[in-house]
């Protein structure tokens, strides 16, 4: 597993009391010495105790002992001020950049210039919006596109298998360590991903703790489906409602508004008017009037507007200077 000493102190960083990721975002660029990082983080840190450069030390001692229960399972680790550290797309809060990846698999798939399109949605869709999904996918890749998706059941799945039964490359974003892949029925997939030279990655080298911490993990994951994505496509999803129904879909659509990452459903008003399956595609389309609706009719041509959408980066290295229209 490979790693430099700068990844492994920002991991260590991370793991004081009361340092987040805007923490280390506002003070760390990356290869500070570990003075340097120990003097910032007494100014902030609500340890009971002083850091010193000897804790620092035997924390990273420590988290490089635990890594090891990773070696087979991931390529290796990369963080802020690494030169292969992936650039994310869109306008993202400090709280929210990631800061941090755990990888296995092609690596420079998540560089700024590959066109990466996320295709998510619903854990149970119908066999028409499978078949949709399915044109969907192929077309983008045919258009040069990598899929990213959540390595979920339903529209997830859809989209890796698709993307790679087009000859495609595929990007699976895990709520897991990459020693433990979720769901434990897709590890097939995640291999076969790896098989053709795809991509698994994740923030996580330690299994969460409870299912509330599980549950937060998804909502980060869905945040990263839409900040490494030049678009996001959603397939179907049930909306929120009173009755406790909710998806990871539509927080990773939301994900993608905050960040101005281009949004399209497919969606068909003819086919899908009735559908509960397709609630928030329909208050997507209410919501955003210029979102981008893709169906059978307008497939062709969408899939490549999509396609040559130019991402917008951080430090406005290259603004995108036009969204769907």
């Amino acid at each position: 597993m490979i790693y430099t000493e700068n990844a492994i102190n920002i991991l260590a960083t991370k793991t004081y009391k009361g340092i987040g990721r805007a923490w280390i975002i506002n003070n760390l660029k990356g290869n500070e010495s570990v003075d340097t990082i120990v003097s910032l983080l007494n100014k902030k840190t609500k340890e009971d105790y002083p850091v010193t450069t000897d804790d620092f030390q035997k924390n990273t001692d420590r988290l490089q002992i635990t890594l090891k229960k990773l070696e087979g399972f991931a390529d290796g680790l990369v963080a802020i001020g690494d030169v292969n550290f992936p650039q994310f797309r869109g306008n993202v809060k400090n709280s929210e950049q990631p800061i941090f990846l755990f990888y296995r698999g092609d690596l420079t798939l998540l560089q700024a210039t590959n066109k990466n399109i996320a295709v998510i949605g619903l854990l149970n869709p119908d066999s028409d919006t499978e078949l949709i999904e399915k044109e969907v996918v192929t077309e983008l890749v045919k258009n040069g596109a990598t899929i990213i998706s959540g390595l979920a059941l339903g529209c997830d799945t859809i989209a890796h298998r698709q993307a790679l039964n087009s000859n495609g490359k595929t990007i699976a974003i895990l709520p897991s360590p990459l020693n433990n892949i979720l769901p434990a029925t897709n590890k097939e997939l995640a291999n076969e991903i790896l098989t053709k030279n795809g991509l698994l990655i994740t923030e996580y080298f330690e299994d969460a703790n409870s299912k509330m911490e599980l549950g937060g993990r998804y909502q980060e994951r869905d945040r990263l489906q839409a900040l490494f994505s030049d678009s996001i496509i959603l397939s179907a999803s049930y909306a929120k409602n009173d009755q406790g129904n909710d998806s990871g879909s539509r927080l990773a659509m939301e994900y993608a508004l905050n960040y101005s990452i281009p949004r399209a459903v497919i969606y068909d008003p003819k086919l899908n008017s009735n559908n509960p399956k397709y609630d928030l595609s329909r208050q997507l389309i209410v919501e955003q009037k210029d979102i981008t609706i893709i169906n059978q009719k307008n497939l062709s041509e969408t899939v490549k507007k999509i396609n040559s959408i130019k991402p917008l980066l951080k430090n406005n290295q290259q603004i995108q200077s036009n969204l769907f229209n």
